[in-house]
């Protein structure tokens, strides 16, 4: 399966959803490359930026989750590059 290099960028405006979000993170830890948190206390926001490698319908998935949590915004940016899935890849080298 093709994998995406995308940004999620994401708003958090009520820190009540944080441990809700925390979580949702969690469970797509396999495709995430990295995170970057940064409070805005000026404002009373969060800032998070997050950097994946998934299939399309993941990343999509995955926003869609963030999104729907109250005083959540979510927007993500895809990578023009594409690859096959880290399995594949372990797949094609143990044959």
């Amino acid at each position: 399966m093709e994998t995406r290099v995308a940004i999620i960028g994401i708003i958090v405006e009520d820190s009540g959803s944080v441990e809700k979000l925390n979580s949702i993170l969690h469970d797509y830890a396999e495709y995430i490359i990295g995170r970057m948190g940064l409070p805005y206390r000026q404002k009373g926001i969060n800032i998070i930026s997050i950097a994946i490698d998934a299939p399309q319908d993941i990343i999509s998935a995955l926003s869609g989750k963030l999104g729907k949590l109250p005083g959540v915004s979510t927007k993500v940016l895809y990578s023009k590059v594409t690859g096959k899935a880290k399995k594949e890849v372990a797949d094609e080298a143990t044959r």
